[in-house]
């Protein structure tokens, strides 16, 4: 997806085997270099671990301090959770995203492929799908405040517990998903004006570059931007 959207022969991807669940990469736009960050999910299902997170949030820097937009590709069921991730003090990494997206500089936006689910999909905006300077879906898109199986079993749990029979307990629970994942498309998201728009995604490139045509020169430097950019 990455080498679709971007100039043929232009990708530069850093660190891929570390954080894999997230890519990172430098790329040219018609020639105006961007930084892509985009979510994996052939690892974890795309969902934010403490590597991704940290690779995530240093590249954010970096594209900070030489003053490269950054484009969001999110594609994640959400910020990861259970027991042994949260041992690798996954809140403190996970920050990070929300902690760097909130004091950006450049401009960046987001389009949502997939997956756009939770805390790990409001990361993949800036800490905000209102941040970006344009969040847009693909038709494909999925929206919710976390994975809505899950919401159907924590939100309709005592609904679903007086259901005695065992079949009728389990259309009910699927009767319910299927309303959600209705409800959460892409194209009723964008409906109550949570998104910008749903796009064509043979147009992503054109909205892509028309942000850039849009957005203003950095400003000149006399000294550096950033006194420094974390390690890896």
């Amino acid at each position: 997806m990455i080498a679709t959207l971007a100039d043929t022969g232009s990708v530069l991807e850093l660190r891929r085997h570390f954080g894999l669940g997230m890519v990172t990469a430098l790329a040219r736009v018609e020639g105006r270099p961007i930084g892509i960050i985009a979510n994996d999910p052939k690892h974890l299902s795309g969902a934010i671990d403490s590597p991704a997170a940290d690779k995530a949030a240093r590249f954010m820097q970096l594209c900070d301090a030489f003053d490269l937009p950054i484009l969001f590709l999110c594609d994640t069921p959400g910020i990861m959770v259970g027991p042994e991730v949260e041992k690798t003090a996954l809140v403190r990494h996970a920050s990070r995203m929300f902690v760097v997206g909130a004091n950006l500089d450049v401009p960046f936006f987001t389009i949502v492929l997939r997956k756009s689910y939770g805390l790990g999909a409001q990361a993949m905006g800036g800490g905000s799908q209102k941040a970006p300077l344009f969040t847009v879906s693909w038709p494909t898109g999925e929206f919710g405040g976390m994975g809505l199986e899950g919401a159907v079993k924590l939100g309709f749990r005592k609904e679903l517990a007086a259901i005695e029979d065992p079949e009728a307990r389990k259309r009910a629970f699927e009767e319910r998903v299927a309303k959600a994942y209705q409800h959460g498309k892409a194209l009723n998201t964008a409906s109550h004006f949570e998104i910008d728009d749903v796009i064509d995604p043979a147009d992503s490139r054109k909205w892509i570059i028309e942000l850039l045509r849009a957005s203003p020169p950095p400003p000149k430097r006399q000294r550096k931007k950033r006194p420094c950019i974390d390690t890896w």
